[in-house]
């Protein structure tokens, strides 16, 4: 799950390309064969997994599946020409709020398979809610691949500081910070594709997703929140509590030199991180994770928290709805479910799977307690023509070139 998935600005520019192409003539498989499009490559673990999952499928139920690796750019070029064009794709995969606002008139609705099997059981109760919330209040998509974005941190680091407790308020986030900068040790860094993540997360904190898309998309900057989040920003900067290399990381070089080497001790991110950094960091690098803290007065607590998952969808053309459901179930329950959170380091679907890779083991309280959803970057991205400069200058605030007025005053600048 790296960074190609995460950017909406990525997602827009698929969707004009989508758009762009010629459609696709259709392209129908033999009647009793179901075409899966994959976002995978078939080299990569999750692809490796799901080929697995899908030559045992075959070999218990004799339903032949043509599983077709398309990659990322590969699916989010060609998927909406293609279905567009009539070419039978019976299952398809992708992130969770792609799926469901550039995908969502070809999907099938759920409900009723989803009752009739039981699936609901044993899956993470936050994310088919989100997945309800992002089908517009009915189910069209089922999870898989979940993640979290939270703070990841060194445990080492924390103890040789001396904390022994996860902070939950901001207040006590400050006191880790300046425990760990007595003990001589950098509290965090961050990377340029990322620092979107952490305005929209302290914005929605603060006020909540929804008027942090209104501030973005109408340019209201001069909203009290906006100085508030500002001043919580430059008061970490003043405080040396942010790596000196803020102002100029470009990714991946926070996570992998600072975080990864134990120069600095935390770093928001998704719970792809452990897994991505894994050869630098070593096998007795010690994770630990948090969300977001709560903020005084603010919209939501840790409850809510940006997380998600890639997703299936099943076309609503399909002539083997009930075969599609089965195979999404065989492969997001059970022993394949496991095999593709172990392969991938990943997240369990399947809550009976209770045995997680142990680098994201530390992020299962964080998903279990998650009943708020932020989509990504908390709705920051929303207008991409601002997502540049919002991300330019929110750098030079965390790295203390830019003080909170000085913010405050480019963006409503930037907005006119």
């Amino acid at each position: 799950m790296g960074m190609k998935k995460k950017l909406l600005s990525a997602v827009l520019c698929g969707a004009m390309v989508g758009t762009m192409m010629a459609p696709i003539a259709t392209v129908q498989a033999a009647d009793d064969t179901l075409v899966y499009w994959s976002m995978w490559e078939s080299t990569e673990p999750q692809g490796q997994a799901i080929q697995e999952a899908v030559d045992a499928y075959t070999a218990e139920t004799g339903v032949k599946v043509d599983l077709q690796f398309k990659g990322r750019t590969g699916n989010r070029e060609a998927l909406q020409p293609a279905l567009d064009g009539g070419t039978q794709i019976d299952i398809f995969d992708e992130d969770i709020d792609r799926v469901n606002s550039m995908y969502a008139k070809y999907l099938l609705d759920l409900e009723d398979l989803v009752k009739e099997t039981g699936y609901e059981e044993t899956a993470i109760p936050g994310l088919m809610a989100a997945c309800r919330d992002a089908g517009g209040g009915t189910l069209k998509t089922i999870p898989y691949q979940p993640n979290v974005f939270a703070f990841f941190y060194n445990k080492d680091l924390f103890e040789q500081a001396g904390v022994e407790k996860e902070p939950t308020t901001w207040a006590e986030f400050l006191d880790v910070c300046q425990k760990l900068k007595d003990a001589g040790i950098t509290p965090m860094t961050m990377d340029d594709a990322y620092a979107t993540s952490v305005i929209g997360y302290h914005l929605a904190r603060l006020v909540g997703e929804d008027k942090v898309v209104e501030i973005v998309t109408e340019g209201k900057w001069d909203d009290p929140a906006v100085l508030q989040m500002a001043q919580d920003i430059e008061e970490l900067a003043k405080n040396g509590y942010y790596s000196e290399m803020v102002g100029s990381n470009v990714w991946p070089a926070g996570q992998n030199t600072e975080l990864a080497l134990g120069t600095a001790a935390m770093y928001l991110n998704g719970s792809w991180l452990p897994n991505e950094v894994k050869d630098m960091a070593g096998e007795d690098f010690k994770w630990g994770c948090f969300a977001y803290p709560e903020l005084e007065n603010g919209a939501n607590g840790i409850e809510t928290n940006n997380f998600g998952a890639q997703v299936f969808g099943i076309n609503k053309d399909t002539k083997m709805p009930k075969e599609a459901f089965d195979l999404i179930k065989f492969i997001t329950t059970g022993e394949y479910d496991k095999k593709l959170a172990d392969a991938s380091v990943g997240i369990p679907a399947d809550t009976t799977n209770t045995e997680w890779p142990a680098m994201v083991e530390c992020a299962k309280p964080v998903i279990e307690q998650s009943t708020g959803r932020f989509t990504w970057a908390a709705g920051v991205e929303t207008n991409v023509d601002m997502t540049p400069v919002i991300k330019e200058n929110f750098i030079k605030l965390m790295a203390g070139s830019l003080t909170a007025d000085e913010f405050v005053a480019a963006m409503q600048e930037a907005a006119k």
